[in-house]
């Protein structure tokens, strides 16, 4: 599965507690649906060649969305132990402002 990345698109955050920054350290994608299944703190998860999730995260979650702007290499920068495809999870290099948009 290849993930491109959209220069000025969004990036999303997932977790079970809610925040209005994230450390550095954390982890964002611009893959919104891969956020929000993390926000349930699976054990597993997978996904298939045609981009489903599957996972068995059963807490209540809160997408958030990075609400400033976001430099790929500068804010954030590819996982480097990730399993996922390339471009599915970025890592932040510092703080970063964030807005709840969604709580499941």
């Amino acid at each position: 599965m290849e993930i491109k990345i959209a220069q000025n698109g969004s990036w999303y955050h997932g977790s079970n507690v809610r925040l209005e920054v994230l450390r550095a350290g954390s982890t964002v994608t611009q893959w919104r649906e891969l956020a929000e299944a993390f926000s349930h703190k699976p054990k597993t998860l997978s996904y298939d060649g045609a981009g489903r999730i599957f996972h068995d995260g059963g807490e209540k979650g809160y997408l958030y969305v990075v609400d400033e702007p976001v430099a790929v290499g500068t804010d954030i920068y590819q996982h480097p132990r990730t399993t996922m495809a390339l471009n599915a999870e970025f890592l932040t290099a510092r703080e970063l402002k964030v807005k709840m948009i969604a709580e499941r």
